[in-house]
This record gives structure tokens, C-alpha cells and sequence, in this order.
């Protein structure tokens, strides 16, 4: 298993239970890959190092599966955003129309109003902006959806496409719940013991501080590998493209923002967000406060890749690399990094869990496990 994230973990877990010896490595000197968690040794609080991160899912399979390894106690991403020098509540709702534009809508009165400012004369939206303003008009864009996108993603709105917003970003009632799914929660101990926990079996190793090769391959039966799939192949028919995030960490004596996440909208204000990690563990009190303030950027050399792009340029060096991979006997490209695809952690482990069973399904005479379980 190529990188000890969830993926790796997940995956080899599932083989060390079937028989299989395992041997975890990561380049990096800890395990849990993005998603680990440490606490802090001046105020307790529990630090998502590489940014915070909430699971929800509507998949009870994998819901009970992490429990098994970890106590998941409820948490509810209530987000909030600052734009014009003003608070409101996302995802943008009855409360967020009513305040912004200084009314008292009822949800079939306010339904009305947005489709008489959405620009109606979009028929089919190509870009992330005619997108947007088709659902929302131009107000609730600018204010919401633009800065906060161009900071984010590094580009104008008008380079992205229309997919990258999916779904209409309003509702029209009062629930601030960021997201749908049935189950929500956060690891009471941090994810960073789940992962150890997971990775707890006679049958694995686990290698920190260790760089995996493509030479090594031919070491073992087979290979998972969760790192970038150009870096296997040592970029050599270029670099996909990613955004990378940088953290400005500061220390607060108190409550700095009374919420968990705080968006801005605003181009003048150079980060995206700031989170505080405290209100990330709200069945915890601590008197200090740990906060990071996050900016987006080009992924460099060197850097922690977060984000596919999936631009045009990225897909069709995409398919060179997923061609290339495809030829593989025994290698298999799992995760966000190996599929170039966001992912998040609930789908991750689904993925994981599946692609173990096909290879054990493989090796009792079924389908060969290929190069994608699925395909980028």
C-alpha cells in the first residue's frame, strides 16, 4: 500500500484480514495522509494539520465501518461567510435572502423574487458564472460565489465550467446544515487514531519516511498506490495540474469567531476562509483557540497536492497517464491522488472496501482487478 492515508489503511486492512501480509509506506513521517489530527500541546485542541475535515455520508456501510475503529460523536458544519462587511449563513438560505436584500420572504415569496433576478435569458450555461447566474442573478453571485471562487480555484469564474456547480446553491427555508447526508459526525479522538486503529494487524507493516519507487513494484504480488499518478510514472509526460492550500496558523486567547468555519467572499480579503479547530470538537471546551487562515494556489513542486483541476489540458494528460497505467499487471491506482479525482473521505473508503473485495475477487477466479477500479 502506497501511502498510509485511507485508502492504503482501509485496503490493507481488508487484505491482512483475508491472509495477506501487508506493508503500509508513506513518504511522510506520520500516518492518516491529509487527514491527520494531533492535539495541541498548549491548549489541548485537537489541530486538523492539513485543514479540516468532516465526514458525512449517507452510506451506512461505511457510517458503522469507521465507528468500528473510532467513536464518531455529532458535529454539524453550520458555515458561515463575510462578504460587504456583513455576516451571513451558508449555504445561502431564506435567512441569507431575507437578510441580504432586507426582506421577510416567505419560501414560495422568496422562490419568486430569485427567479425574477436570475438571468433567465441563460438558457444553457457553459461557464461556472452563467451557471450561477442563472440559478441566483447577479447580486447573490458577486456577493457569494465570485470572490470567493477566484480565489479558490486561481482563475476567472468564466474559465471554469457550468459543472463545477452542480446543484441550485439555494434553498429556500431556514436549514444551515452545510450538508444533506444522513450521517455527520467527527472522530472523538481525531481521525489520526482511527487510522492507527485500522492499521493495527499482525499482518501489516507499517514504513514512515519512506519513498516508494516504481522499481519497487516487482517486490510484492501487487500494488496499491494511492500517491499522484504522474508521480509513478516521475511526471514524465508532465504534471497534472492541482491547487495546493497554504495555512497562516495563529493562536487566540478566547473565541475568535464563535464558529467553525468562516468563508469570505470578498477579493480584498486574500484568504478563502479561516476555520478554528476547536469548535471542530464542540463536545470539548478549552479557554484557547487554534486558527488557521487558508489561501489557495497553484500546486508547485514540492507542494501538497489538494485539488484536481480537470481542465481541458488536465483531462487529455489524464488519458495519456490512464493509458499508460492501464498496461499495468500489478498496480492499481486507488484514491484522490492515484484517479485525479476529489473525493471525499466517505466515498474514499467505499472505493477502498470495494476495490478489496474485487481483488480478492480476482484472485478466486473472478474478474481481474485492472489498473482502475474505477476508471479516472
Amino acid at each position: 500500500m502506497v501511502g498510509a492515508g485511507l485508502s492504503g489503511a482501509v485496503i490493507g486492512r481488508k487484505l491482512a484480514e483475508a491472509g495477506h501480509s501487508i506493508v503500509v509506506c508513506d513518504e511522510r513521517n506520520h500516518i492518516a495522509g491529509n487527514c491527520y489530527t494531533e492535539r495541541d500541546s498548549d491548549t489541548g485542541v485537537m489541530v486538523h494539520v492539513y485543514g479540516p475535515h468532516i465526514f458525512h455520508t449517507d452510506d451506512e456501510e461505511v457510517w458503522s465501518y469507521v465507528n468500528s475503529f473510532q467513536t464518531f460523536l455529532p458535529f454539524v458544519n453550520r458555515v458561515k461567510t463575510t462578504s460587504g462587511g456583513r455576516v451571513y449563513l451558508l449555504p445561502v438560505n431564506l435567512h441569507t435572502i431575507n437578510q441580504f436584500f432586507g426582506k421577510t420572504l416567505r419560501p414560495d415569496e422568496a422562490r419568486d423574487f430569485i427567479t425574477s433576478i436570475a438571468e433567465s435569458s441563460i438558457e444553457d450555461p457553459k461557464t461556472f458564472e452563467e451557471q450561477a447566474l442563472k440559478f441566483v442573478g447577479r447580486d447573490l453571485y458577486e456577493a457569494f460565489f465570485k470572490g470567493y471562487t477566484v480565489k479558490q480555484w486561481g482563475c476567472s469564474p468564466t474559465e471554469l465550467p457550468a459543472s463545477i456547480l452542480k446543484r441550485l446553491p439555494v434553498r429556500f427555508n431556514y436549514d444551515d446544515n452545510y450538508f444533506f447526508h444522513r450521517f455527520q459526525g467527527m472522530p472523538e479522538n481525531g481521525y489520526t487514531e482511527m487510522v492507527e486503529r485500522i492499521l493495527k494487524h499482525d499482518r501489516i507493516e507499517v514504513r514512515l519516511s519512506h519513498r516508494f519507487t516504481r522499481s519497487d513494484t516487482h517486490d510484492f504480488d501487487h500494488v496499491f498506490y494511492s500517491g499522484p499518478l504522474d508521480g509513478y510514472y516521475d511526471f514524465e509526460l508532465g504534471r497534472l495540474g492541482y491547487r495546493t492550500l497554504d495555512f497562516e496558523r495563529f493562536n487566540y486567547d478566547g473565541d475568535y469567531q464563535g464558529c467553525a468555519v468562516m468563508n469570505y467572499g470578498d477579493l480584498g480579503v486574500p484568504y478563502t476562509r479561516i476555520t478554528e479547530h476547536k469548535h471542530f470538537s464542540p463536545w470539548e471546551k478549552h479557554e484557547k483557540s487554534i486558527c488557521y487562515r487558508e489561501f489557495s494556489r497553484a500546486c508547485e513542486e514540492g507542494d501538497i497536492p489538494y485539488y484536481p483541476i480537470r481542465m481541458a489540458d488536465e483531462k487529455a494528460l489524464l488519458e495519456r497517464y490512464v493509458e499508460r497505467a492501464s498496461a499495468e499487471q500489478q498496480v492499481t491506482f486507488v484514491g484522490r491522488l492515484g484517479t485525479y479525482r476529489y473525493l471525499d473521505m466517505d466515498v474514499t473508503i467505499r472505493e477502498a472496501l470495494d476495490t478489496a473485495n474485487a481483488y480478492l475477487g480476482s484472485l478466486a477466479g473472478q474478474a481481474k482487478l485492472g489498473a482502475f477500479f474505477v476508471t479516472p
